[in-house]
């Protein structure tokens, strides 16, 4: 497959009665938005705002957020299989949107009370630390907030979220047809056939017994599968996604999954001969039993040496017993002759002196840190908030007290910080071997 991404930068946005986009400038028609979001009933309220990096503002309520993207020729459209039909992507032309993000903030209370599938939501700031602290912060932002019709379950509201987000990210992508990108990427997995083959090895935790599992592959949620071999092109199109009723600092966005800086690495790697990116894998994790886990295990080193991998990128999202089936790919993957380097955050305590991964193979003997979970993190107050929730919980549980939005904030984690886990070192500046 062959995918040629032109990239159109976006350096301000403005709300206006009309479609433009000229010289790093966006202008969106604000109303025909609304027109586009109010047409699915589960959505009883919606608005648009827009913020930029350094603005004293806090957003709550975020669930996702996507880079705006569109095909302008052919059958196939972003986001398959979610707003559009499963037609194959990740070939012929995709215009980009770069430098600015759509922002899901939705008000949504949920129907599951307890465990792993209660929704959450996370919050921005776009100055001071807790800008520092997440990717997010750097982009200017056009903010969908939305109110979602009240007793509707978890998997009705996760779609009426994505189905609102993708379509602003399609329409607003549009804009760009006939314009002069500023320049054009190829990505192709054709490099030099005498360089190391290099796979991308990625562990997906899911929550099998829940309404949505986590992660969806044209907007099929992975659930009891083997690992599965996805082209990474298809990541640029936005065939994977996530849930949007659990915005949470360590799980990708969708605009993590079309950025997937592993990916994206990997290919420029490529282009400078250093090697030769063989694929990617996408690897269920977070089964319930150990030999689930080493069946899994098994199962993605076997697919990682039918393709020619020679080494493996090892990431993953999610936190808990998950990393087990990690350290467990990892070992058979050595065991196969496939030299793995495993690219992780760290857990380590609000001091970083507990222990930073939570299970070990001693095969695992080349690691990359993406950076702590638990790192406490002091956030000043806040003279704007944009968003559809004035008052936030800073503890989880149902029931939790809540505290004024605009609040100075003491954070255990980083967790409530959309972005504030560099979980695959996107915004790694150096590593250092010990």
């Amino acid at each position: 497959m062959k995918l040629d991404v032109a990239e159109f930068p976006v350096r301000e946005i403005r709300l206006g009665s009309s479609y433009r986009y000229e010289r790093g400038k966006l202008t969106v028609d604000r109303d025909d938005l609304m027109r586009i979001v109010l047409r699915d009933e589960r959505i009883t309220e919606a608005r648009f705002e827009t913020v930029e990096p350094r603005e004293h503002a806090r957003i709550t309520g975020i669930r996702d957020i996507v880079e705006p993207r569109t095909k302008l020729s052919g059958d196939a459209q972003v986001f398959p299989g979610t707003i559009g039909p499963v037609v194959g992507v990740g070939n012929g032309l995709t215009h980009r949107l770069s430098g600015m993000t759509v922002i899901a903030a939705a008000a949504y209370e949920g129907t599951i009370r307890a465990g792993t599938g209660v929704q959450r939501s996370a919050m921005l700031d776009m100055w001071g630390p807790g800008a520092e602290a997440s990717r997010f912060s750097k982009f200017v932002h056009l903010v969908l907030i939305l109110r979602l019709k009240e007793g509707l379950g978890e998997l009705d509201a996760h779609l009426a979220i994505q189905w609102a987000e993708f379509e602003v990210a399609k329409r607003i992508a549009q804009v760009t047809e006939g314009a002069t990108p500023e320049q054009v990427e190829r990505f192709e997995l054709n490099g030099n056939p005498r360089a190391p083959r290099v796979a991308l090895i990625q562990g997906c935790i899911t929550n099998g017994g829940q309404p949505h599992s986590g992660v969806s592959y044209y907007g099929l949620p992975i659930r009891e599968s083997l690992a599965t071999l996805v082209h990474p092109n298809e990541l640029l199109d936005g065939a994977v996604t996530t849930n949007t009723t659990r915005g949470i600092g360590y799980y990708p966005t969708t605009w993590d999954w079309q950025n997937h800086p592993l990916a994206w690495q990997l290919y420029r790697e490529q282009t400078a001969g250093r090697l030769r990116f063989a694929s990617m894998i996408i690897e269920r994790i977070s089964y319930d039993t150990i030999h689930g886990k080493e069946v899994v295990a098994l199962n993605t080193a076997e697919l990682a040496a039918q393709i020619g991998a020679d080494a493996a990128l090892v990431t993953w999202l999610g936190s808990g017993n998950a990393f087990v089936e990690v350290m467990l790919t990892i070992r058979a993957c050595e065991q196969r002759g496939i030299k793995t380097t495993l690219v992780t955050y760290e857990y380590g305590g609000k001091d970083g002196v507990d222990s930073p991964l939570l299970y070990y193979a001693s095969q695992a003997n080349a690691v990359v840190s993406t950076g702590s979970r638990d790192r406490w993190i002091e956030l000043p107050e806040a003279e704007k908030i944009v968003g559809p929730y004035g008052e936030i919980q800073v503890l989880t549980y149902p029931g939790a007290p809540s505290t004024p939005a605009s609040a100075a904030l003491t954070l255990d984690a980083r967790d409530m910080i959309i972005g504030g886990v560099d979980i695959w070192g996107g915004d790694a500046i150096k590593c250092e071997a010990f």
